[in-house]
């Protein structure tokens, strides 16, 4: 086991809890898309989704016969000339992560049997439980640094310059085009369903992408903060905002720290306060909105 971790640590930069986290998403996703989506002959967008539509048009043109569905396979292959992208506007770090997660939801997609008879028979209710399912465990994936590939690639480094954008924003406006071929190809039901089931995702994605969601942290401490300050600008990077001020109920000096963040630095910041300062409190607000010149580290 601690050859392991050593490796996930040299290798992809991982704590090895961000390696678990990654890997069970990833499966969260497979179990979704595979148990409630396809069974119920409903698409998945992005790359995912047109590596479905390529499947069908292939099994039904064709007339071919596979003993496991071949759009995890296919997905990959559309995946590689992302990967580069990943490589050269992301990180040599990210590009890596997202290789090794594409490769074992490749697997997942592959190993974990399409079922012939869904699991939940009423439409909607499998498809807002495959929503919910997939949202979550793309998100986790995400928050671990790395991604399922697709266009959470194309999102993750336009929004390193677009503060404004989001990787569940992206995946509508592509999904836009890959329902409206369902639409053409196999109706409007199941273009219906196929949306209300990416916007489920997309809206858990959002929430559970900890690197895209703003936040604030309000440190109070009655010692000079200079611990909290240097922990922010070098372990985070991120700028804060110190004053003195007098306590209501004891005229005591404290000190406030403010600081914006996102909620995964946030939760950082929260494991390392107690040693950095144990008698220091905090007060947070997530899901907050920041304009002007901040800027997002994913």
């Amino acid at each position: 086991m601690k050859k392991i971790k050593n490796n996930v640590s040299n290798i992809f930069k991982w704590k090895f809890e961000e390696f678990f986290k990654a890997v069970l998403g990833i499966l969260l996703f497979c179990v979704a898309l595979n148990i409630f989506i396809v069974p119920m002959g409903l698409y998945n967008g992005g790359v995912i989704g047109f590596s479905q539509l390529v499947r069908t048009f292939l099994v039904d043109t064709f007339d071919l016969s596979f003993d496991f569905d071949i759009a995890g396979i296919l997905n990959y292959a559309l995946n590689i000339p992302l990967f580069i992208l990943a490589y050269k506007t992301v990180s040599k770090t990210f590009f890596a992560r997202t290789l090794f997660c594409v490769s074992i939801q490749t697997v997942f997609l592959t190993v974990i049997p399409v079922l012939e008879t869904p699991i939940v028979p009423e439409i909607l209710t499998s498809v807002l439980i495959g929503g919910i399912i997939a949202g979550i465990g793309g998100g986790m994936t995400l928050s671990a640094g790395a991604s399922g590939g697709g266009t959470d690639i194309i999102g993750i480094a336009i929004t390193k310059k677009n503060r404004n954008f989001s990787v569940g924003k992206l995946d509508l406006s592509v999904n836009v085009v890959i329902y409206g071929i369902c639409g053409l190809l196999y109706g409007v039901t199941t273009m219906i369903y196929s949306i209300i089931y990416s916007a489920f995702y997309s809206m858990v994605l959002d929430n559970r992408h900890e690197q895209n969601v703003c936040s604030t942290a309000i440190v109070f401490t009655k010692k000079h903060p200079k611990k909290i300050i240097d922990f922010a600008g070098n372990e985070i990077e991120r700028g804060s905002t110190t004053w003195e001020a007098k306590g209501g109920y004891d005229n005591s000096t404290t000190y406030i720290t403010y600081i914006v963040l996102s909620k995964y630095e946030l939760q950082r910041l929260e494991r390392h306060l107690n040693v950095l300062d144990p008698n220091a409190f905090m007060v947070k607000t997530n899901g907050v909105g920041v304009d002007g010149n901040f800027e997002k580290y994913l």
